[in-house]
C-alpha cells in the first residue's frame, strides 16, 4: 500500500529510540519522491550519532530529496544549535518529512517549533516496536507518548506499528506485533495506519504480507538498530 497518501504534506515521526523513525522516514520520504513529490526530509535528532537520517544524505539526494541536518548533531554540546534552514521548513513546496530525535532533547527541539506548527495541516506519527527496549508492552508505549506529547507540547495524530525483527522477522512476530498495536491504539485513541513488513522477509518467504493488514514494505536502511 501507498502509505504516504494516508498522510499529510507535513509528517513529524516521532517515538522511542530503536522504534524505527529514521528508517521509517526513508521509506517514506523515497517513496514520496518515487511519486513524483518534492520532498524535503529534516534530521531533528541532535543527540544520537547512530542512524541518523543526515547519514543517509547520498542515498536521499540520489531521489532528488533535500535534507536539512542540525549544525551540532552527533557532538557533545549541551544546548543544540538550529540552522537557519530548519526555520525555512514550514515555507517549503511539497512534503516536509522530520525525524524527530528519540528523547528529551529532540521533543524540546520539536517544541521550539509549536507556533508554526498550530498554522500548519500536520501529522504526527508515533511509531511504536514491541521489540524494542521499554516499549515492550502497550502501557509503556502509551506512558512514552505522553512524555513525548507534554514535552513537545504536541498531539500525536496517527501510529505507524513497526513491531519487527529485521530479516528474521516471521509471520509470528508481525502479528504479535499487530495485537500490541492494536492495544496501543485502544488505549490512546488513534489509529494504526500501517504495519511494517521488511522487504527481505518477504523475499526470504517468511512473512506472507498478504496476510498482515494495512501492511507496509518497507526496506531496511538503519540496521542493526531502528532508531
Amino acid at each position: 500500500m501507498n502509505l504516504i497518501d494516508k498522510l499529510k504534506k507535513f509528517v513529524i515521526i516521532t517515538g522511542h529510540y530503536g522504534c524505527g523513525k529514521t528508517n521509517l522516514a526513508i521509506n517514506l520520504a523515497i517513496e514520496a519522491a518515487s511519486a513524483g513529490e518534492k520532498v524535503t526530509i529534516v534530521d531533528m535528532d541532535l543527540v544520537n550519532p547512530y542512524f541518523r537520517t543526515s547519514d543517509y544524505r547520498p542515498l536521499l539526494e540520489k531521489h532528488g530529496i533535500d535534507v536539512i541536518t542540525p549544525v551540532f548533531g552527533a557532538t557533545n554540546l549541551d544546548i543544540p544549535s538550529l540552522p537557519a534552514s530548519m526555520y525555512s521548513i514550514f515555507e517549503r513546496e511539497g512534503r516536509v518529512i522530520v525525524d524527530v530525535g528519540g528523547d528529551d532533547v529532540g521533543s524540546t527541539v520539536l517544541g521550539r517549533f509549536r507556533p508554526q506548527l498550530m498554522n500548519t495541516d500536520y501529522d504526527m506519527v508515533y511509531v511504536v516496536n514491541r521489540f524494542r527496549s521499554m516499549t515492550v508492552t502497550a502501557q509503556e508505549t502509551v506512558e512514552i507518548l505522553r512524555e513525548i506529547e507534554g514535552v513537545s507540547n504536541l498531539k500525536a495524530t496517527k501510529i505507524v506499528n513497526n513491531s519487527h525483527l529485521m530479516s528474521e522477522t516471521t509471520d509470528a512476530e508481525i502479528h504479535t506485533g499487530i495485537e500490541y498495536a492494536a492495544e496501543v491504539a485502544g488505549l490512546t485513541g488513534l489509529e494504526v495506519i500501517a504495519n511494517t513488513v521488511p522487504e527481505k522477509a518477504i523475499a526470504d518467504g517468511k512473512v506472507d504480507p498478504g496476510k498482515v493488514d494495512k501492511n507496509y514494505v518497507v526496506k531496511i536502511y538503519s540496521g542493526p538498530g531502528f532508531v
